[in-house]
């Protein structure tokens, strides 16, 4: 009987998920609101029976994808799927938050990078080079925009050009920062969906309290010396720190909202006060600067711990 009803639910679970990715290619306005839920299915599925059944719905999933939607959908199906089955399994074993996040963006970082090699070896498109076929068609149109205004765009656009080219050198960081950010992204919103189904699981602790190990200060110090200095281009040190560099920068940021929030929150302001203070930044990205200033306090002087002592 419970096999049954296992068996029954991953069914269900398995239409409803090649639904979902089918409605995302033939209507890719709401599919890009849509990819944000594609995990979910297994997530669910393999929290409530375990890894096991959760492969087999991984499986059934692809499978009926495959024949619905062809390769596209089935592509679409391992990457949604194998990554929404670690964060499920890893949430039906209690571990921490902080635990599924990384398992989830490994998942996700894998997939990234066997469709990157896929689609070169395969299909022999390069995606970084495309994107840069297009960024520069794009940077030439506005510098023609910006010339017929009588306006000299070299200025302007040279951040863009130097961006643009550096890409390729690029890649991992990229890969890696997006792999992560939507594992994240995933995990909270499964953190609400799981809720409103009755379904507990651990959670992050409160973003005031998140903090990096004292470490990577060190990292991030080391790596922006070397920065300064300049490296030469395309050796094996160059591509590497031009690839944790901007991931370091991402830690010290995180550190430093951490203390904002905290900062908040140790002052009794409106709780409205830290959103408001996420939708400037978003707004005025030349913030982030003193969030990493912040952070970098934060980690070398205790910077929240002195606050707290303060209050006490």
């Amino acid at each position: 009987m419970k096999n049954t009803k296992v068996m029954t639910e991953g069914a269900i679970f398995a239409a409803i998920f090649a639904l979902i990715a089918f409605t995302t290619v033939i209507l890719p306005v709401l599919g890009s609101v849509l990819i944000w839920i594609l995990p979910l299915p297994f997530i669910i599925y393999t929290l409530r029976n375990g890894w096991k059944p959760g492969l087999l719905l991984f499986f059934v999933a692809s499978f009926v994808s495959f024949i619905i939607g062809g390769p596209l959908l089935i592509i679409s199906a391992i990457f949604f799927g194998s990554g929404g089955l670690v964060v499920g399994e890893l949430f039906r074993r209690k571990k921490s938050a902080f635990t599924v996040l990384l398992g989830g963006s490994l998942a996700y970082i894998v997939n990234l990078l066997f469709y990157f090699i896929l689609s070169i070896l395969i299909f022999d498109i390069h995606p970084v080079k495309a994107t840069q076929e297009l960024m520069i068609e794009s940077i030439n149109a506005a510098e023609a925009m910006l010339l017929a205004l009588g306006q000299d765009p070299s200025a302007q656009l040279a951040q863009l050009v130097d961006f643009t080219n550096q890409l390729i050198v690029l890649a991992p960081s990229i890969i890696i920062s997006t792999g992560a950010f939507y594992a994240l992204f995933i995990q909270l919103i499964a953190y609400a969906v799981l809720k409103r189904i009755g379904m507990k699981v651990p959670k992050f602790k409160p973003f005031r309290e998140w903090s990096f190990p004292k470490s990577f200060l060190w990292y991030y110090l080391v790596a922006s010396i070397l920065m300064i200095i300049g490296l030469q281009e395309g050796t094996a040190l160059h591509i590497v720190m031009w690839n944790l560099f901007p991931l370091l920068e991402i830690v010290m940021t995180i550190q430093g909202l951490a203390v904002v929030f905290y900062y908040c929150y140790a002052k009794k302001l409106n709780k409205s006060i830290p959103i408001i203070i996420i939708i400037v930044t978003i707004i005025a990205p030349f913030l982030l600067y003193i969030y990493r200033i912040l952070g970098i306090i934060d980690l070398g002087f205790e910077l929240r711990k002195r606050m707290k002592t303060r209050n006490e």
